[in-house]
C-alpha cells in the first residue's frame, strides 16, 4: 500500500496556537458569542479556555501543507487547502459550539460516528437552460444558494412549479484513519446524496471532523434522513471499529502448523542484511537463511497492535497454503512476538512498478504479454484455492532473474469463503476496483479490476491517474473514470482492459479466461514475428 494512503487522509502534525497572520479569530468568535447572549459563553468563567482548546486542536493556517481542511468538489476538479480558522462562517458563530460539542461525542466508541444533520437552503434548479435563481444567469455561478424564505425569489416563483434542490449539511465526527473522507462519501452515496462540498478536518488527537454539503433528499425536513443516516451506518457497522475482521478460524489454522515446527524459522540461523525498502509499520531486509537467499518483512515493535498481529497471523496462513512458480515462495516466518518476521524468497529484480516507472522503460509487446500471462497464472492459481489478493498492484509483482514475475504482498489477502463481512476500501486508491471503494459487496472480480489496470501500465509504462491524488483517482473511478486508453495499442490488449475494467463484477472476465486471451495473443505476436515461444 503507497505509503502516502497510510496515514489519515487529513492527519495533522502538532501546530501552536496563536493568531492567524495578526488576527486572532479565536478572540473574536469569544467576542461574538458574548454579544450574542450566548448561555455558556456568558455562565462559565473557564468559557474562553475551553474555546481556545478548541481552535488549537484544528488546523491553524494553511501554509502550503496538504494535511489541513480539503475543500473538494466531487467531480475531481482540484483540492483547495484552507484551514479551520479560514474556514470559519463568522454569521455563524454558534458552529464553533455544535464542533466542540460533535468532537466531544466522539470520544465515546459506542457513539461513533457521532453526526449532525440540518437544512441549509433550497438550489433552483436549472429548466430549459436557464437558471430559475434570481441573479443566476452563468452556469459557473449556479452553485450559490437561494434561502428558502428569501422574498425576492418566493414572489417572483410558484413553488409548486419551479424545482429546486434542497440543500443539507451533514457533519461527521469520528476516530480519524486512512481513507475515512471517501467512506464517509460512500456512506452518503448508499443514501442517494450528491456531495457538494467536503470540509475534512483533522485535529491534534487523532478525530475527525468531516463537514459535507449535500443535495438529493428532498424534502427540507431532516427527520427522515436522520433515519436513513442511522440505516446506513447499521449496514456498514463493521467498517467503523477500524478491525480487519479477522476469524478465529483463521488464528487456528495458523496455530496448528506452528506446533510441527515445519516453517517456523530458527532466528539464529537468520543472517541480516541490508534494508531494501520501509512502511509505515516494517521494513524489508535482505538476508540469508540455511545458504539461500531471502528476503525478511519485520513488523516494528513498536507499531504492534491487535489488528497488525491478526493482519501478520493471516498473512502467514495464506503463504503457507500457496505454492506456485508464479507465486512468491514462502520460506517461514518468526511468529513469537514481539519479533514478528515473514521470510521470501527474495526476487533480485526488485518489482513491476521501479521496473516501468523507474527505468521508464516501454515494453516491447512479446515481453510485456510474458509478463501479463505470469501474472494471470499466479492470480488464476490464487483464485482457484478461493483467494482473493484485494492490493494487485505493479509494486506487488515481483521479478527473478528470468524475468518470471510473480504475485507477493499477502498482508491484506483473504480466503473468499472465509466468514465476516469484506472489508471495504482494502488495497490502493489508484489500482482500486469501484465496487471496493463504494463499499459495496466484492469477490474475486475485484482483483479483475486490478489486473486491468496493470496491464494498462505494462502498456504505457505510466503512473495511473498520475496528474491526480489517490483520493481524486478514487472519486473519479466512481463516478466512471479509467485511464486514457493508449493509441497504436494492439486492439485485443485494449478491448481486455474495456472487459476487465468494467463497472459492473460480473461482466469481467475471470483470470483464465484473460490468460487464455493473452496466450493466444502471445503465441499469433511470436508468429507473426518468426519468433519461437521457447525462445
Amino acid at each position: 500500500m503507497d505509503l502516502v494512503e497510510e496515514v489519515g487522509e487529513s492527519s495533522s502534525p502538532p501546530r501552536s496556537s496563536g493568531s492567524f497572520g495578526g488576527y486572532d479569530i479565536r478572540t473574536d468568535e469569544y467576542n461574538r458569542l458574548v454579544e450574542t447572549g450566548n448561555e455558556e459563553a456568558m455562565s462559565k468563567p473557564e468559557f474562553r479556555e475551553l474555546l481556545d482548546a478548541h481552535f488549537n486542536r484544528l488546523p491553524a493556517s494553511n501554509a502550503g501543507t496538504s494535511y489541513l481542511v480539503a475543500q473538494v468538489f466531487f467531480d475531481c476538479m482540484p483540492f483547495h487547502w484552507f484551514s479551520y480558522r479560514l474556514d470559519i462562517n463568522m454569521d455563524k458563530v454558534e458552529d464553533v459550539l455544535l464542533h466542540r460539542k460533535l468532537l466531544s461525542l466522539a470520544k465515546d466508541p459506542d457513539k461513533r460516528p457521532v453526526y449532525h444533520i440540518r437544512f441549509l437552503e433550497n438550489l433552483w434548479a436549472k429548466t430549459d437552460g436557464n437558471y430559475e435563481q434570481q441573479g443566476v444567469n452563468d452556469p459557473s455561478t449556479s452553485r450559490q444558494y437561494c434561502n428558502a424564505d428569501c422574498d425576492g425569489v418566493v414572489q417572483s416563483h410558484n413553488r409548486q412549479e419551479t424545482p429546486y434542490l434542497p440543500i443539507h449539511e451533514v457533519i461527521f465526527s469520528t476516530v480519524d484513519k486512512p481513507k475515512l473522507l471517501s467512506q464517509l462519501s460512500a456512506l452518503l452515496s448508499d443514501i442517494g446524496l450528491n456531495i457538494r462540498e467536503a470540509h475534512v478536518f483533522s485535529t491534534t488527537d487523532g478525530y475527525s471532523l468531516d463537514v459535507f454539503v449535500v443535495d438529493g433528499w428532498p424534502f427540507e425536513d431532516t427527520e427522515g434522513l436522520y433515519a436513513a443516516m442511522k440505516k446506513a451506518i447499521a449496514r456498514s457497522e463493521g467498517s467503523w471499529s477500524g478491525s480487519s475482521q479477522i476469524q478465529t478460524a483463521v488464528e487456528k489454522a495458523v496455530e496448528a502448523p506452528r506446533k510441527s515446527n515445519d516453517w517456523e524459522i530458527d532466528r539464529r540461523l537468520l543472517k541480516m542484511g541490508d534494508r531494501i525498502a520501509s512502511g509505515s509499520c516494517g521494513d524489508l531486509y535482505r538476508g540469508i537463511y540455511l545458504g539461500q537467499d531471502v528476503a525478511v518483512k519485520v513488523l516494528r515493535s513498536e507499531h504492534l497492535s491487535d489488528a497488525l498481529e491478526d493482519e501478520f497471523a493471516q498473512e502467514v496462513s495464506i503463504l503457507r497454503e500457496v505454492q506456485h512458480r508464479n507465486v512468491v515462495r514462502f520460506v517461514g516466518a518468526c511468529t513469537k512476538s514481539p519479533h514478528l518476521c515473514i521470510v521470501t524468497e527474495y526476487m533480485p529484480r526488485g518489482s513491476l512498478y521501479e521496473y516501468l516507472h523507474k527505468n521508464r522503460i516501454v515494453l516491447k509487446l512479446p515481453q510485456l504479454l510474458k509478463f501479463a500471462v505470469d501474472v494471470c497464472k499466479g492470480m488464476e492459481y490464487l483464485h482457484q484455492n478461493n483467494i482473493i489478493h484485494r492490493d494487485l498492484k505493479t509494486a506487488n509483482l515481483l521479478m527473478d532473474n528470468d524475468n518470471v514475475v510473480k504475485v507477493a504482498d499477502f498482508g491484506v489477502a483473504r480466503f473468499q469463503n472465509q466468514g465476516g463481512v469484506m472489508t471495504a476500501e482494502t488495497g490502493t486508491y489508484r489500482w482500486m476496483a469501484p465496487e471496493v471503494i463504494n463499499h459495496q459487496p466484492y469477490d474475486q472480480k475485484a482483483d479483475v479490476f486490478s489486473f486491468a489496470i496493470v496491464l494498462w501500465e505494462l502498456v504505457t509504462a505510466k503512473v495511473p491517474y498520475e496528474n491526480m491524488t489517490p483520493l481524486q483517482a478514487a472519486l473519479g473511478v466512481r463516478q466512471g473514470l479509467r485511464p486514457e486508453l493508449p493509441d497504436e495499442t494492439h486492439p485485443k490488449l485494449l478491448d481486455l482492459m474495456r472487459k476487465c475494467w468494467e463497472a459492473v463484477p460480473c461482466k469481467r472476465p475471470s483470470f483464465s479466461e484473460i490468460r487464455l486471451e493473452l496466450e493466444e495473443l502471445l503465441h499469433e505476436v511470436l508468429v507473426t514475428s518468426g519468433v519461437s515461444n521457447g525462445s
